[in-house]
């Protein structure tokens, strides 16, 4: 399974490997917040809205980059699949044909910066998107059992 390649490539321990994610630490989301703005705004934007028509491929057959807000699909997917695409990139993860402008941040941030990222996206989530957020997380990790 690609988590085990993503745990062995950024040599991470076990509270890697479960995907939790420190959103509500506030120390952990300002990291998240300028390791972000650095290495993640120029697609996704300042304000996580993403790019214009995120959802139609352009004339390369590529999609824009996606929301990380609401709006988006971010929260539809349990942490570890986050932490995949975030360390490896959306191609790595896919695989086939599949076409991506999403690189993968493993060599580029270290893994407590990816997930300060992803803890600081989804701190900015609603109380209700959080709760369908953990209930998705909890299935995931149920139908690994």
């Amino acid at each position: 399974m690609r988590i085990v390649t993503v745990v062995a490539i950024l040599g991470c321990g076990p509270a890697w490997a479960q995907g939790v994610l420190p959103f509500t630490d506030p120390a952990r989301i300002e990291n998240g917040a300028t390791v972000y703005a650095e290495a993640c705004a120029a697609c996704h934007g300042d304000n996580l809205e993403g790019q214009p028509n995120w959802r139609d491929r352009d004339a390369d057959g590529y999609l824009p980059a996606p929301p990380h807000d609401e709006t988006g699909h971010t929260w539809h997917h349990p942490d570890q699949m986050l932490i995949q695409i975030t360390a490896l990139g959306t191609e790595a993860l896919v695989g086939g044909t599949y076409k991506s402008n999403m690189v993968g941040f493993s060599d580029s941030l270290t893994p407590d910066q990816i997930l300060d990222v992803l803890a600081f996206i989804k701190s900015t989530w609603s109380d209700e998107v959080i709760e369908i957020h953990n209930d998705i997380n909890a299935r995931f990790e149920a139908s690994r059992n």
